[in-house]
C-alpha cells in the first residue's frame, strides 16, 4: 500500500516567473493545505537549461560550492557567470550552465543582433576552470540566445577560425560567413584528459530542416528569410572545423542544442545525455518515488516538446515505472498537445483557473500554483481515502 503521507513534488522551472525550487515550494504548500497530514518529498527538476545549476547544487548539498567567473556574454558585455563545483567521490566536477552566460533572458545579450552573438564566454569559463585543475565537467545546454554552432566556445579553447587572408574572424554567425579555414593545433591539450557530460533536452542535428537554425533560430531573433543562409553558413563551418579537429559531429543527436553548442562540445570529446535524466539521478528521484502515493510535476508551458525528454516527461516515466500516479501542473497547457499529454499524465492542469492578465500570472505565480495544488490535493486525497476504504 502506498504511503498516504508521501507526495513527490518535482517540477521544472516556470521560466520568467519561478525557479524550480520556488515552484516546488509553492506546490508543496498547496498540497499541505489540501491534504492535511501529508508530507512532501521535494525534488526540483531541470533538463540542462535554466535552473540546472541550482538543481544539481541543491541535490549535492554540502558536497557543493558555488562560484562565479567574469566572462563575455552573448553580446560581448562582461557578466558574472555562476558555476558550481561538486565533490563526487573525491573528484571535483564543475557544473556549468550555458544559460548563465548566453541566456535568452539576458536583455543585454538579446539587444545585440543574433548574427553578432557568440558563445565565446562559455569557452572562456571552461578554460578558466581548466586553469584551476578541474578535469570533470557537467555542462547544461538550453535557454541560449546564440546560434553560432559553438564557434565562440571553440575559439576560446584555442581553435583558430580564419578568413581567406588567414586572419582570425569573429566567431559569430556573421563572422562565419567569411570562414575559409580552421586550425585546431592550438586547441587546449588538457581537454584530452577531461570527462565532459553534456546535458540537453533536444536531439536535433546541427543543420537541416530539424537543425539549430530552422527549429530554434527564430525564437532567438533569426529572421525567417535568413534561416537558410545562416543554416548554410553553419553547414560549411561544420565541414571546415570538423576537418581541422579530426572528428565529425554535425549529424549526431543533440549537435543542434543551444544554437550548436552541442556540436562544439561533442567535437572536444563530450558525451551527450538527457539533461533531465542526469538531474533525476542526481536528486535521487527514484528513491523519492518508491512507495509514494502521488507525484506532481510541471513547467512554465507544456506542449508537444514536453514529451521529448523534458523534465516533466522524465518524472512521468519514472513515476509510472514505480506505479505512482503523476499529475502535470503547468503555467499553460497547449490544447493541441493535450491528447498525447493525457497518455503520459494522470491529469493535466494549467494556471490560472480563470481569466487573468499575463502580468498578474507572472506576479502571482507562486500563489496561483499553491491554490491550484491545494484543489488538486483535496480531490486526490478524497479519492485515495475511498480506494483505501477510509
Amino acid at each position: 500500500m502506498a504511503d498516504r503521507s508521501s507526495v513527490v513534488v518535482a517540477p521544472d522551472s516556470f521560466k520568467g516567473s519561478l525557479s524550480a525550487p520556488d515552484a516546488a515550494a509553492a506546490i508543496g504548500a498547496g498540497v499541505a493545505r489540501g491534504w492535511p497530514g501529508a508530507t512532501t518529498r521535494v525534488k526540483p527538476m531541470a533538463d540542462g537549461g535554466e535552473g540546472t545549476l541550482d538543481a544539481v547544487l541543491g541535490a549535492a548539498g554540502s558536497a557543493a560550492t558555488r562560484g562565479a567567473i567574469d566572462v563575455p556574454g552573448a553580446g560581448g558585455a562582461t557578466l558574472s557567470a555562476s558555476y558550481g563545483i561538486v565533490d563526487r567521490a573525491g573528484v571535483p566536477t564543475a557544473v556549468l550552465e550555458a544559460a548563465q552566460v548566453v541566456a535568452i533572458t539576458d536583455a543585454a545579450g538579446m539587444a545585440v543582433p543574433v548574427g553578432a552573438r557568440s558563445s565565446f564566454g562559455l569557452g572562456r569559463q571552461l578554460r578558466a576552470l581548466l586553469d584551476r585543475g578541474v578535469r570533470h565537467f557537467m555542462i547544461g545546454l538550453g535557454g541560449s540566445s546564440t546560434n553560432d554552432g559553438g564557434a565562440g566556445l571553440l575559439a576560446a579553447l584555442g581553435v583558430a577560425l580564419l578568413d581567406a587572408q588567414g586572419r582570425n574572424l569573429t566567431p559569430t554567425p556573421d563572422g562565419l560567413a567569411t570562414l575559409a579555414s580552421a586550425d585546431a593545433s592550438g586547441l587546449d591539450p588538457r581537454l584530452k584528459s577531461c570527462a565532459i557530460t553534456i546535458m540537453s533536452d533536444v536531439n536535433n542535428p546541427l543543420t537541416g530542416d530539424r537543425g539549430a537554425t530552422a527549429i530554434f533560430g527564430p525564437q532567438k531573433g533569426v529572421a525567417r528569410e535568413r534561416v537558410r543562409a545562416i543554416d548554410a553558413t553553419l553547414a560549411r563551418y561544420a565541414t571546415i572545423v570538423e576537418r581541422a579537429v579530426g572528428r565529425r559531429a554535425a549529424n549526431e543527436a543533440g549537435a543542434g542544442a543551444a544554437g550548436g553548442l552541442g556540436h562544439a562540445l561533442l567535437l572536444i570529446g563530450g558525451a551527450m545525455r538527457s539533461g533531465a535524466e542526469v538531474v533525476a539521478d542526481l536528486v535521487a528521484l527514484d528513491d523519492a518515488l518508491t512507495g509514494a502515493a502521488w507525484a506532481i510535476t510541471g513547467e512554465g508551458r507544456s506542449d508537444a516538446q514536453t514529451l521529448l525528454s523534458k523534465g516533466p516527461a522524465v518524472v512521468a516515466s519514472r513515476a509510472r515505472a514505480k506505479g505512482v500516479p503523476v499529475s502535470l501542473l503547468s503555467g499553460a497547457v497547449d490544447a493541441l498537445a493535450l491528447p498525447e499529454l493525457n497518455k503520459r499524465f494522470d491529469g493535466c492542469f494549467a494556471l490560472p483557473a480563470g481569466p487573468a492578465t499575463l502580468e498578474a500570472c507572472v506576479r502571482d505565480a507562486a500563489s496561483l500554483l499553491a491554490d491550484r495544488a491545494e484543489s488538486m490535493a483535496r480531490v486526490f486525497a478524497a479519492a485515495f481515502d475511498r480506494r483505501s476504504g477510509r
